[in-house]
């Protein structure tokens, strides 16, 4: 070790040496000692960025549990925030073993943790607790006079996955629970953010210390590591005859073919984008392995995947000796050490960089080994389709994401919701059943001095609390106090209500007596379905308690997940026009890709695609191609149909999200640009682009909130008229 470093060493306390000895470290890692310096000579709060394997969580506790081995705390000393169950589970081993001999507890809660467990952690709190956001809410919930005891002397709050937070309801969710633990405790723990995925540290420091005083110091180690990528592409027929559909299904068995021979061999994760594609992945992967009489070596992880099957694909992966595979989705993306995983397999394309990254990030965590990512990138092809539709998109995204990462080291940066209305709802229902009761003035007090909430203002919270009074979800006591309404009562006596983000209700399946996982469409008996990887056929369904019984089957394929896909922002789409437009050939590209690319590219330069924003389609019709973000693409949907199809007599306007709009009308190109364009110059105020009586909701709780307020919050959060102009400037003057 260099002589700081050897001087910080020895600062740890013993047990963290000896773990280091153990572990035959020669050195700490610069982010750990970076770390060290900043926890051992200062209180700021602390963002690690750094790659992933590059020692991010020993960063975040060598110098938090050497603090507690030296004063003990007297309740929790460490609150480590997780976003999933997964990624705490697998961090609670290696705590465990990082605390072998170090005399301090750990604990974890979430959904999957037993009860007793949770009980001896109440009678003794104590060392470090692992925790999800929503199972953090039901205890400030339902258990606020237990919270005094529990985190009194909370030294250190631990973020992981910080930038799976910021930026989305969740994340205000967790800055809403650490202000409110400070309140309820008068205590003022150090704030730790982790992430391998950030490119703005400015926008990341102010969101951790977000209502604090203390200033952020950044660790920041840039990646240097070796990567092995790949893109693969496949091409699949459109079956309009007989011939054709041949041609599909030996297409489709070839695409299979190849995910099977790169993978069964090894350790691998194949990532998919939906958990409908994760299980139609496994259970062919499956077919192939039966049809070759090789072993079936293959999972799929999801969060419709019972703990039991989820923890067996995790334990296969880090723990088995011979080959597993494990087609996942987000649930395996963040953080979860796997150990040496051989190759990480993407199927189709992620939707944004910073997801690229965490998945790349599963591989090559050990002895200096390449991080491996093989892109399989399977699009139907129908030379006779529109012009648009015959694009790569999947292909052109792939390289987008690729290019801006490894070139620039570009990820999608923070956005800030502005007036979330719906978390607004949520924490003050969850405060109010808190208190129990509160005046008006205790209750704005409380939630308004939440740092998420400071642009809402008292008036705009009258009206929020009065709309509440009107149905019924609050009501007034005889004392003039406020106390959660009959209407509140169910919606906060829900065990639903601990998360803020959108979730289908699902049923449970059974195999006999072992819970597989569940499912949010409930078929009819006699109905077959994919879960887990294997084909079941549906005996009974029992509505009241929201089960469905099943036994093996030989069926039709199906899944029964509603679909999602993903916003893609503004650079990546640009990104991908630069790709067509250019010349350059990838050295990570397959001969299939290659080809594919060229003649993408061939078919943008001879019908003049990148020529405008607006091209004849035939007829009357047009294509828009406006080459923006998601959210800007619906920014402009909503100005083509509120304020431009009367004007100028389109008769439909068809989204083909992100990527590309039909319409048909009377306007001719040029007209139609110049219109897009001017309306776009002239359009000051959001709401302009929504109708007299509308308020779309963006988040779970909107449905509960003021419509007047609704409407306000989707002007200023679910559009992007200033993002419209910016992206649509590239075509003023053409």
């Amino acid at each position: 070790m260099s002589s700081g470093a050897n001087q910080l060493f020895y600062r740890l306390a013993p047990f963290i040496q000896e773990f280091i000895y153990r572990k035959r470290w020669e050195t700490l890692r610069p982010a750990q000692v970076e770390a060290l310096k900043i926890c051992m000579d200062t209180s700021h709060h602390m963002l690690i960025a750094a790659g992933t394997a590059s020692g991010k969580t020993e960063a975040a506790f060598f110098p938090a549990l050497t603090e507690l081995h030296e004063r003990p705390s007297t309740s929790v000393g460490i609150l480590y925030v997780g976003p999933l169950k997964a990624l705490i589970n697998d961090q609670f081993e290696r705590i465990k073993e990082l605390l072998r001999d170090g005399n301090i507890p750990v604990w974890h809660w979430h959904g999957d943790v037993s009860q007793s467990e949770k009980s001896k952690l109440m009678r003794n709190p104590s060392g470090v607790l692992q925790i999800t956001p929503e199972s953090l809410e039901g205890l400030l919930m339902n258990r606020p006079n237990a919270i005094p005891a529990l985190f009194h002397d909370l030294r250190y709050i631990l973020i992981d996955e910080v930038h799976a937070f910021m930026g989305a309801d969740r994340g205000i969710q967790v800055l809403s629970q650490i202000a409110r633990i400070e309140k309820m405790t008068g205590c003022t723990p150090r704030r730790v953010g982790l992430s391998a995925t950030l490119s703005d540290y400015e926008a990341a420091k102010a969101w951790l210390g977000a209502g604090s005083k203390q200033p952020v110091d950044a660790v920041s180690v840039p990646g240097g590591r070796k990567l092995r990528l790949r893109v693969e592409h496949f091409s699949f027929p459109d079956a309009r005859d007989e011939e054709q559909a041949e041609h599909l299904q030996n297409a489709r068995k070839a695409y299979y073919n190849f995910v099977y021979d790169s993978t069964h061999l090894k350790k691998a994760l194949v990532f998919t984008n939906s958990r409908s594609d994760a299980e139609l992945t496994t259970l062919e992967l499956r077919r192939v392995a039966a049809h070759r009489h090789q072993p079936d070596v293959f999972h799929v992880h999801h969060g419709s995947i019972s703990a039991m099957l989820r923890e067996e694909a995790e334990a296969a992966l880090k723990h088995g000796p011979g080959p597993a595979v494990a087609a996942a989705t987000v649930t395996l993306e963040l953080g979860i050490d796997l150990g040496e995983l051989e190759r990480v397999v993407q199927l189709g394309a992620p939707y944004s960089a910073s997801s690229f990254v965490q998945r790349l990030g599963r591989s090559g965590r050990r002895n200096d080994a390449p991080s491996e990512m093989l892109f399989v990138c399977p699009e139907e092809e129908d030379e006779e389709a529109m012009l648009p539709a015959r694009m790569p998109w999947t292909l052109l995204r792939a390289i987008a994401v690729i290019e801006l990462y490894v070139r620039d080291r570009w990820v999608e940066p923070l956005d800030i919701r502005q007036m979330p209305i719906g978390l607004l709802y949520h924490q003050t229902m969850s405060i109010l059943k808190s208190r129990g009761e509160a005046t008006p003035a205790e209750l704005a007090s409380d939630v308004l001095s939440l740092p998420s909430f400071s642009r809402i203002t008292s008036d705009e919270y009258k009206v929020f609390l009065n709309y509440l009074l009107q149905t019924d979800h609050i009501q007034w006591t005889e004392q003039q106090t406020l106390i959660i309404g009959l209407t509140g009562e169910k919606i906060v006596n829900n065990f639903r209500f601990y998360a803020v983000f959108k979730d289908d209700e699902e049923h449970a399946v059974y195999n006999g007596t072992e819970e597989i996982g569940s499912i949010t469409t409930v078929p009819p008996p006699g109905y077959c379905f994919s879960l887990a990887g294997k084909l079941w056929k549906v005996t009974e369904v029992d509505t009241k308690h929201k089960a469905v019984y099943v036994k093996a089957a030989l069926g039709k394929v199906d899944t029964l997940w509603l679909g999602a896909g993903g916003d893609i922002h503004t650079l990546v789409m640009r990104k991908m026009r630069e790709i067509l437009a250019d010349s350059a050939i990838y050295t990570y590209l397959s001969p299939q890709a290659v080809n594919r690319l060229e003649r993408a590219r061939r078919l943008a330069r001879e019908s003049g695609l990148l020529k405008s924003a607006v091209i004849p389609a035939g007829g009357d019709s047009l294509f828009i191609l406006p080459w923006i973000g998601s959210k800007q693409f619906r920014t402009l949907e909503r100005l083509l149909k509120n304020n431009l199809s009367q004007r100028l007599s389109l008769r439909s306007i068809v989204p083909m999200e992100p990527y590309y709009f039909v319409v048909a009308g009377k306007a001719d190109n040029q007209v139609l640009l110049e219109q897009i364009l001017r309306e776009c110059a002239s359009c000051t105020d959001p709401s302009m682009l929504l109708g007299p009586d509308e308020a779309p909701y963006l988040g779970k709780y909107d449905e509960f909130v003021a419509p007047e307020l609704v409407r306000q919050a989707f002007a200023v959060d679910g559009l992007d008229m200033e993002g419209l102009k910016q992206g649509l400037s590239q075509w003023m003057g053409k």
